[in-house]
């Protein structure tokens, strides 16, 4: 398969600058390809920064997949998400808050006519049309029934309270990036259908349960699928989600799998015999491929498809003749599509370096239409994510060059792969990003970039901030240690209760491979790496003193603390073989702040203060114990911010990259 690479990267590059912390506010983020029925256009999102009122704004494209024709759809200075066709590709439906929260719009595609079709107090999410294209399912959250409450008096008229105490009385009481859930009014996601015409919508689940996934209709559209977590123990059980099939006529909902483990995001053929679902049994470890199943429409005959990849499949979408699925692979630091048949062995129909749906949310990875003709995203060591076409076996044609008119004027690093083997002779994979003007007889400091997870993948995929660090004249080095997903199952569980453990070994490993490559000087060893990587980062220097400085990034430091404050606190427990009061050596054992005694490395830990994945007490248990010994360390606290410090501010994202920087570049001048 043939792909049509950047003009500019064909071209001598000269002494043009490198790419820098300032590109964030000029950079343009595409998304969310969204092929219309027909085959002959792709509606996409595309994210740019605002500098003067430090946000992000989202509009919709749309370009014609013979290349021809390229126009803004929306425009406006809001966020503009989840395009979706009608099915006969007359109507746009998207989600907008424009209106000043977040809403349902429809667009009639032949006279541009819109019309705002919901008011609701919380926002929907997972649009799905109705398969006669007259109505819409979406997910929205609705307040929960209060467990506890009391009676308190009334105030005074005229008279100001303070906003009075939340009451939790769930286990599950709050996600990164939503917020608080049970009482507070974010409460549980349900399925509602509102007419493409507007008006109130109707809620099809009830009971405090939360709900998942992209409505799935069943052919007539008298009856939805999504996965729910109905259960009485969902609050305390790791994997509670089971999928389900709601009649829109108010009748019984009729559960489809009782499987031990994970069933989501079912989808249905379009013959209406059998439906394709994600998930995986549950075998007690701390990683598990997402495998791809398929069962009949009653919920009997439930089989694993393509059993001989060992690896994740992503995003599955059913082929028009219901024979075949087309589904995200991942593999070895690249994702390619793959053809998945109900009956026989999986095939690749893509090739080649690359990435191909780097985002595996259902409907966001990629889509395809009537007539074969696929919309997806694809991005190279040396293109950034763009928005490409083909139809399987033929050539490949990008829509998009988003950022190209940025990088047609920098300098990017070049991107080489390196492998080497571990302490015990387990092979790894890595790449290495060179300055821009790279020069190998020079003695270079190292930067080691660590992915978080554990239970993920570092790729072959453009990395605009690794190549930012390269710029400023590190050499970058990052790596896929064991517990990497990508590698097999069993790769991904060496690590199950021993984490941090032999990961740490392999990174070092790698480290030690790129020095004996001649152009690294070993005094400017440098270390990052956020979230799992964070982890590890704190990990490194309890038990080394190589590097020069770390930055820690939103890490877990105490696992006993980190497992009772966590959104995520029963999967902390499920990695460490225990709860803290059962096994309390095991989580001290792999807690880098029980060795913050043999810390000597400058260090700066930078966490967001809205981080509920790993709160910021994370962070600052590791900077107490630090500052106590008298290390040379910062805290970094960055307002309003999430895990990963992804939020809605282009200046917090320059702000974290050169507080990274800065602390390398203080000992490694």
């Amino acid at each position: 398969m043939r792909l049509f690479l950047l003009p500019f990267l064909t071209v001598a590059l000269g002494a043009a600058p490198a790419l820098t912390s300032d590109s964030v506010f000029d950079w343009r983020t595409v998304g969310a390809p969204q092929i219309s029925p027909d085959g002959q256009r792709v509606v996409y999102t595309l994210e740019t920064a605002d500098r003067f009122a430090d946000t992000f704004h989202v509009n919709l494209w749309q370009a014609s997949t013979d290349g021809k024709d390229h126009r803004p759809l929306t425009s406006g200075k809001w966020k503009d998400s989840l395009p979706r066709w009608s099915p006969d590709g007359s109507k746009l439906a998207y989600v907008s808050n424009r209106a000043g929260k977040p809403q349902i719009f429809v667009r009639w595609m032949d006279s541009g006519a819109e019309a705002k079709i919901t008011d609701l107090e919380t926002a929907p999410s997972a649009l799905s049309w109705a398969p006669d294209g007259e109505s819409l399912a979406f997910l929205a959250r609705v307040t929960a029934k209060p467990a506890w409450a009391i009676a308190m008096p009334k105030a005074p008229a005229g008279a100001t309270w303070a906003e009075p105490p939340v009451v939790e009385t769930r286990l599950k009481w709050r996600a990164d990036g939503i917020g608080g859930i049970g009482q507070r009014p974010l409460g549980f996601a349900h399925v509602f259908v509102v007419p493409v015409t507007g008006g109130a919508p109707r809620q099809i689940t009830d009971g405090d349960y939360e709900h998942g996934g992209e409505p799935a209709w069943m052919p007539g559209g008298k009856s939805i699928l999504v996965h729910a977590a109905r259960r009485a123990d969902a609050d305390t059980t790791l994997y509670p989600d089971d999928i389900w099939r709601f009649p829109l006529d108010g009748g019984r909902p009729t559960q489809l799998t009782k499987i031990d483990g994970v069933e989501n995001n079912p989808i249905v053929s379009p013959d209406g015999r059998y439906i394709a679902f994600t998930g995986f049994a549950d075998k007690g470890n701390s990683s598990h491929n997402t495998n791809l199943y398929v069962m009949n429409a009653d919920g009997t005959g439930v089989r694993q498809l393509a059993k001989e990849l060992d690896r994740n499949l992503s995003a599955p979408l059913w082929e028009p003749n219901s024979r075949a699925l087309l589904a995200i692979v991942e593999d070895s630091g690249k994702s390619h599509l793959y053809r998945v048949p109900v009956d026989g062995p999986a095939v690749a129909l893509t090739q080649g370096n690359g990435r191909y749906a780097t985002a595996y949310a259902s409907g966001e990875a990629f889509t395809a239409a009537k007539n074969g003709q696929i919309a997806v995203t694809y991005s190279s060591p040396s293109e950034p994510k763009d928005v490409v076409t083909f139809t399987p076996g033929g050539a490949v044609r990008k829509l998009t060059n988003a950022n190209a008119g940025l990088l047609a004027a920098r300098s990017i690093g070049k991107v080489e792969e390196i492998t080497w083997k571990s302490f015990d002779g387990r092979a790894m994979q890595g790449w290495l990003i060179y300055p821009p003007d790279f020069n190998p007889a020079k003695k270079y400091p190292l930067f080691l970039d660590i992915h978080g997870g554990p239970h993920a993948m570092y790729g072959v995929e453009f990395n605009q901030q690794m190549q930012i660090f390269a710029g400023r004249g590190f050499v970058v080095f990052y790596a896929n240690p064991r517990g990497s997903t990508g590698y097999g199952e069993e790769f991904g569980n060496v690590i199950h209760g021993n984490y941090p453990g032999d990961d740490y070994k392999d990174l070092m490993s790698g480290v030690d491979a790129v020095i004996a490559k001649g152009f690294i000087d070993p005094k400017k060893l440098c270390v990052t790496g956020g979230s799992g990587g964070g982890l590890l980062t704190a990990w490194i220097v309890t038990q080394t003193s190589r590097f020069a400085a770390a930055v820690s990034q939103y890490p877990v430091t105490n696992w006993i603390t980190q497992t009772g404050s966590s959104d995520i606190g029963l999967v902390m427990m499920r990695w460490m073989k225990a709860a803290p009061w059962e096994n309390p050596q095991q989580y001290i054992n792999h807690s880098p702040v029980f060795f913050a005694h043999k810390v000597t490395t400058p260090t700066m830990v930078l966490t967001g203060e809205e981080d509920w994945r790993t709160p910021i007490g994370q962070s600052e248990e590791f900077y107490f114990a630090l500052k106590a010994r008298k290390v040379d360390s910062v805290l970094v606290r960055v307002p309003k911010e999430p895990h990963g410090i992804r939020g809605a501010y282009p200046s917090h994202r320059v702000a974290k990259i050169e507080h990274i920087l800065g602390w390398m570049e203080k000992y490694t001048r």
